[in-house]
């Protein structure tokens, strides 16, 4: 395996987004550009949604006007519907990631309307984008829906067909609920390149039952070569019952470069910014090598085993 892994960071909107104490706008923005200088393909800043719905995503303008754009970088934002895309677009967004869910209930309790109204609104927002910004589509619980159960892959190719047929550039598979397991990934990840391999395919990964990193091996083995992360393992949907929070960003990367993979991103920097993220939110975090250090970390020889060694020397 030689290629090329485009890995896009999602912390300070997907990872923030159900924080219970609002995330000061300044820390946002001064995380935003440590993330920059680290090696991103892309980072999610923010999303366009209605302050009562998501609190944390109230400063979404100003985090936007405020962030140093590094280039190379792309700076995307989530947006639910069109007021929530001219926002976008007054922002000087990158990329406009447009959401839906491929289960019908889940779309029902996410965004309050059935699939249906849902690719009627989306629909209206890329006619009315009209190219003027790159549209990424997130289809939500792919893999699973804690209320309806497996998601056939049957559905999922058929959302995806429909919005690769709207023009879009991507999309982005979601198990939103970490229900997904490697061999599930791998048929559908697999399904899909040989479908739809001209758009940019993107898996995003929950680790509610420890299976994320496993996921992203099966979907890497199938071709994928774009990935979200949260920085920490933050993150979590409000609207998915028992989902904790995304794949851990710089676990991810540790393990693709531990496998020889290229990611672009500098992962000693990625994780200084991550061992100051406990401060920033409050409390601990679920990754484990910023506690732990990479596996190439090595440790100083323990003075008693230099000794015996010496000891050995001279016997």
């Amino acid at each position: 395996m030689t290629q090329r892994i485009q890995f896009n960071e999602v912390v300070t909107r997907d990872g923030f987004q159900i924080e219970p104490q609002f995330i000061a706008t300044d820390a946002k923005v001064a995380l935003v550009d440590a993330l920059s200088d680290c090696g991103y393909a892309k980072i999610e800043v923010t999303s366009f949604v209605s302050p009562k719905a998501i609190p944390q995503t109230r400063d979404a303008e100003e985090v936007m006007g405020r962030i140093r754009r590094v280039p190379g970088v792309e700076y995307t934002v989530l947006v639910p519907n069109l007021r929530g895309a001219e926002r976008a677009l007054e922002s000087r967004a990158d990329e406009l990631n447009l959401v839906m869910s491929v289960s019908e209930t889940h779309n029902l309790a996410n965004l309050r309307m059935p699939r249906a109204k849902s690719l009627e609104a989306l629909s209206e927002v890329i006619r009315a984008v009209d190219g003027r910004t790159p549209i990424n589509v997130s289809l939500s619980t792919s893999f699973g829906c804690p209320m309806e159960g497996e998601v056939a892959p049957a559905q999922v190719l058929d959302w995806a067909q429909r919005f690769a047929d709207l023009g879009v550039r991507g999309l982005t598979i979601c198990d939103t609920t970490g229900m997904a397991d490697p061999a599930q990934v791998a048929r559908l990840c697999e399904a899909l390149r040989q479908k739809l391999d001209h758009l940019q395919l993107t898996l995003h990964f929950h680790n509610t039952r420890g299976m994320g990193l496993a996921n992203v091996l099966a979907a890497v083995q199938a071709g994928i070569t774009r990935f979200d992360g949260s920085l920490g393992g933050l993150g979590g949907c409000p609207y998915a019952p028992g989902a904790s929070g995304n794949i851990c960003s710089e676990d991810a990367l540790h393990m693709l470069e531990a496998m020889g993979l290229e990611t672009g991103v500098d992962l000693p920097r990625l994780l200084q910014v991550a061992r100051a993220l406990p401060d920033i939110v409050g409390h601990a975090v679920p990754g484990q090598v910023a506690k732990a250090g990479r596996s190439c970390d090595l440790h100083p020889v323990p003075a008693a085993v230099t000794e015996l060694q010496q000891q050995l020397q001279r016997a």
